[in-house]
């Protein structure tokens, strides 16, 4: 059983949500992501998200394009990011990793060579936000060879032929977009996400996480009532833009334990 697997099925039995963080690769430069994520693990944070620097993310706000400027400027790209992963494993083999990214840098390194490292590292998935179901046949039949899943996003518009169609191929979690627009965003209609999910889990058995908007205790206790997960970006990754590093870190771990405690209320 994968990690993703593994530690679906055991907050399950403890009718617990998972909190799933993003955070980018590198930002505000490489030696803090480590400790970082190690830190977040520590404070609550059931899987990682980790965001591959990417210089046109095309579905991102200004806060999370910002963090991959900041990578990027920092000399992080796609196999430093792996790397982490890697420095990572070294004091965490439990905690899933997802990578979120884009389908250019892969591209570019080739799937083999990139699924192959990823999995080296300790990688348990990969979502590509600009690789449709239709076109992913390739990188799925990579993914599979290693073992690794492959994660799909729904969106609020996504009809309910192609829900099924999508469902049927996605594994390790369902990411749905709980809003119209890009991360970050403030306009969250807890109501109409829950009702989303609800028709979503109707179809699959594979956990249904939801992100985009969610950013306080409040907003994640919400979307908790319904999904299985919980995954907070944008929340995260501002501390880096208006903090010294230590500091950010800090506000960061404080953050994780508001939205856990949050969470956990709903045992």
């Amino acid at each position: 059983m994968s990690r993703l697997a593994t530690r679906f099925e055991a907050l399950k039995s403890q009718q617990r949500k998972a909190l799933v963080s993003y955070v980018m690769a590198g930002d505000p430069h490489p030696q803090v992501t480590v400790p970082l994520l190690h830190s977040m693990v520590e404070a609550g944070v059931d899987v990682i998200e980790l965001g591959l620097p990417f210089s046109d993310p095309m579905a991102d706000g200004p806060v999370i394009a910002l963090a991959a400027e900041r990578a990027l400027a920092g000399g992080t790209n796609t196999l430093d990011a792996l790397n982490m992963v890697k420095e990572f494993r070294q004091n965490d083999t439990e905690t899933p990793v997802v990578l979120m990214g884009y389908l250019n840098p892969v591209e570019v390194i080739g799937y083999e060579k990139f699924v192959a490292y990823a999995n080296e590292c300790g990688v348990d998935g990969v979502l590509l936000v600009d690789l449709p179901p239709e076109e992913a046949k390739d990188l799925a039949d990579v993914l599979q060879k290693y073992g690794m899943d492959q994660i799909f996003l729904l969106a609020p518009t996504t009809t309910d032929e192609r829900i099924q169609h999508v469902v049927k191929q996605a594994s390790g979690f369902i990411y749905y977009v709980s809003l119209k627009g890009v991360t970050g965003a403030a306009t969250l209609d807890v109501a109409e996400a829950a009702n989303r999910i609800q028709k979503i889990k109707s179809y699959t058995n594979v956990p249904v996480g939801v992100g985009f908007g969610i950013s306080d205790a409040a907003s994640a206790k919400a979307m908790g009532v319904a999904a299985d997960a919980v995954i907070v970006g944008s929340a995260f990754v501002k501390q880096f833009a208006s903090l010294a590093p230590e500091q950010a870190v800090i506000a960061t771990v404080n953050k994780v334990k508001e939205l856990r405690a949050a969470l956990d209320e709903l045992v």
